[in-house]
């Protein structure tokens, strides 16, 4: 058996504090987390005991910390272990946090792929949105799904054209070799591209 020898408060975060086990720190916990459990000084406890409770209170402060990370936008799977990694949790913390947070719903890779092709749909294309979610750990299923829900591809490469040929003359052959490799850097499929640039070619020409 070991004594709690000191429960201070931090400096930087008053809603945690350290704990001193026979005169040497041993870990930061949650006051609360210090509270639930009666902890206070003078006590004998196991260090069995103590682990379980420290355990208890970094996946307290994991989840939290990871919902504030949220507050902002959205964020996936990966985005949230990455940033908890970080931190420097442990995996099974980590495990834990991600399970919690999706069964209160605020991790859905599904529909995190949904909302962020429909954002970026009107200046990307198919190809450079599943390209960007796939660097974000959505799974190949929920990006097909998303992308399926996406309308107007066309019309979209049409519009991205239109801002980046503005003031450029099309018929000149080296601008419009420029305006379709840059619909292919925007992730535009090759016919996509192709239909977009002679549709704006033939209202150009009309004009």
């Amino acid at each position: 058996m070991s004594r709690i020898t000191g429960i201070t408060p931090q400096k930087k975060d008053k809603t945690r504090c350290n704990i001193e086990l026979d005169g040497r720190f041993y870990c930061g916990m949650k006051l609360e987390t210090v509270a639930r459990n009666r902890l206070q000084v003078g006590q004998e406890i196991a260090g069995e005991e103590l682990a379980r409770i420290q355990l208890e209170s970094e996946k307290q402060t994991a989840f939290d910390k990871a919902l504030t990370h949220i507050t902002a936008t959205m964020k996936t799977e990966k985005e949230i272990r990455t940033f908890l990694a970080g931190k420097g949790y442990l995996e099974d913390v980590i495990d834990d946090t991600i399970e919690r947070m999706k069964n209160y719903g605020f991790l859905d890779d599904e529909a995190y792929a949904k909302s962020y092709a429909e954002s970026v749909s009107k200046r990307k294309g198919s190809r450079l949105i599943a390209q960007e979610l796939r660097k974000k750990g959505v799974p190949d299923e929920a990006i097909e799904g998303a992308l399926s829900s996406v309308e107007g591809e066309t019309e979209s490469a049409r519009e991205v054209l239109r801002k980046y040929l503005r003031g450029k003359d099309l018929s000149d052959r080296k601008t419009v070799q420029k305006a379709y490799s840059h619909l292919l850097s925007r992730g535009f499929g090759y016919d996509t591209a192709r239909e977009a640039l002679s549709a704006l070619v033939q209202e150009d020409g009309e004009s």
